[in-house]
């Protein structure tokens, strides 16, 4: 159901916590790797090597700690956008004033995850208050059951829903939202490979954007992915941290496959 027409981007990932780059195994907080005191530092190397966009994650607010991080988000904003590149971030994004000072900060895609699943009123409440160019994701997260079924989580994946992924992204596409960053629990952090049977599979049956997330190791998962007919971004973090993945050949791999 989705447009091949665009190309695949590779979204490098910032994941935020006390205003520094981070990345978190499974999400656990006890699991920490801190990559940089300077997110904007990092951001801006990472457009200066072709990334259109940068997926910021807004850890301390995802846990419920707050909006510490916003200044920091709105200091990427700003810097990548004087470099023609455009920042998606989620985390705690919990209501629609949320959304809405996240787009006032510069952001042109606001990811939202548990709210979305729990609320799901509020994607259609913030379609309808959208900044001019900006666009509204839903982050999914889901297990994948023994049953085959993949069941969302929420709260920092915490929390399990029993909700079907399928189902939640269907009334996602009702609400009008734009795109879906579909992640994969088990593999997020792990280096293990991504979920490419899942992200098959999202996109044969909806018309939003669908990015993945989750598991990318080398420039071969990327390519793997960005082969997928319609898929619309890479998310990659770890990899591009410990020197397993380039951001300019991830870009490049990107581009060429999905051209």
């Amino acid at each position: 159901m989705t447009s091949a027409s665009r190309l695949c981007e590779l979204f490098p990932a910032i994941d935020l916590r006390g205003g520094q780059a981070v990345r978190l195994a499974q999400g656990d907080y006890n699991r920490q790797t801190t990559y940089s005191p300077d997110p904007v530092a990092v951001a801006l190397s990472f457009v200066d090597a072709g990334a259109k966009w940068i997926h910021v994650v807004d850890l301390d607010a995802a846990r419920g700690d707050g909006p510490l991080n916003r200044p920091v988000i709105a200091e990427v904003a700003r810097q990548v956008g004087q470099r023609g590149a455009q920042v998606q971030t989620g985390g705690g994004v919990r209501t629609v004033a949320d959304a809405l000072e996240l787009f006032e900060l510069g952001v042109t895609r606001v990811v939202i995850g548990t709210a979305a699943v729990k609320n799901p009123e509020i994607i259609s409440e913030v379609v309808a208050k959208l900044p001019n160019g900006c666009q509204v994701a839903v982050g999914l997260d889901a297990h994948l059951r023994e049953s085959g079924v993949w069941e969302v989580a929420v709260q920092g994946w915490t929390e399990a829903t029993g909700l079907n992924l399928f189902d939640v992204l269907a009334r996602a596409e009702e609400d009008g939202a734009h795109s879906v960053i579909a992640t994969d629990i088990s593999r997020d952090g792990m280096l293990t490979g991504p979920a490419t049977g899942l992200y098959r599979d999202l996109l044969s049956k909806t018309a939003l954007e669908i990015i993945a997330s989750g598991g990318v190791a080398n420039p071969e998962d990327v390519s793997q992915l960005a082969s997928l007919r319609g898929l619309a971004g890479v998310i990659a973090g770890r990899a591009i941290y410990e020197g397993h993945l380039d951001v300019a050949d991830g870009v490049r791999r990107c581009h060429e496959a999905s051209a």
